[in-house]
């Protein structure tokens, strides 16, 4: 014991003087394009929380990073084959962005994963997303479910744009209709056995005929249908039921 923590501490030792004589720390992966170039890139929001469990048995990814990243992967696949939009195909589906990065503002359309953990949220995140919002941004909060989540949700969105309330949403807003043409959400597949899956909407100046500035998917998870499109494990026919509605987002964002 004695022996390995004189390793540890060299170790550190060591390491403070790599950074004092002026290297730099190691730096996180980054994902999506090296450079922006003007093609579309899924942008995926990462954010703090207070998550405490340790992920599905299987996996230990955090919230936000829920089906990543074979969901915006796979959508982006669906979207290049279907239309004329030039998606970034790389293997990491897209970006990964916080709020307060001013790259955002670079990028239509973020989608957020697992907003009911969405719970900690400084002044700088949120003075960001507002600005991105009010400049034209759209957000999709995705995989949440329940009361608590939801008043979490309600919460940090009051936060950022405390004017504003959440109108529900149905198939004849033009959101359903920007690509593909989607009938009804009534009879929309659930995600979380128990839950109805419901649909709202953040509108600009609350006018529902304005501009539609964000949605959630309440107890739905659009992006596991994405994930596991590509493994046999999910019907064919509610993949494509998740793949419209991720198209459709992409495309209000790109004409709203």
């Amino acid at each position: 014991m004695r022996t390995r923590a004189r390793w540890l501490a060299l170790a550190v030792l060591m390491g403070g003087m790599a950074v004092e004589a002026g290297d730099d720390p190691p730096r996180p992966p980054v994902s999506g394009p090296e450079t922006f170039d003007g093609r579309f890139v899924f942008a995926r929001i990462r954010y703090a929380d207070g998550y405490v469990g340790g992920g599905f048995a299987f996996r230990q990814d955090l919230p936000w990073a829920h089906d990543y990243p074979r969901a915006e992967a796979n959508l982006m696949r669906i979207l290049e084959s279907i239309s004329f939009v030039n998606p970034y195909l790389g293997h990491d589906g897209g970006t990964i962005l916080t709020l307060d990065d001013p790259n955002l503002f670079k990028y239509p359309f973020a989608y957020m994963s697992e907003p009911g953990y969405w719970t900690i949220v400084s002044d700088d995140e949120a003075r960001g997303l507002r600005n991105y919002l009010l400049k034209g941004g759209f957000l999709i909060f995705d995989d949440f479910r329940g009361d608590w989540h939801w008043e979490n949700l309600e919460a940090q969105m009051r936060r950022v744009l405390p004017e504003l309330r959440w109108v529900p949403l149905d198939a004849t807003h033009p959101v359903y209709h920007s690509f593909f043409d989607i009938d009804t959400l009534d009879e929309y597949e659930q995600a979380y056995p128990g839950y109805d899956p419901l649909f709202f909407g953040l509108f600009e100046d609350n006018d529902p005929n304005g501009r539609l500035m964000a949605v959630a998917n309440h107890n739905n998870d659009i992006g596991e249908y994405w994930e596991y499109s590509m493994t046999g494990w999910l019907p064919i026919d509610l993949s494509n039921e998740a793949f419209k509605l991720g198209v459709n987002y992409i495309m209000y964002a790109l004409t709203h």
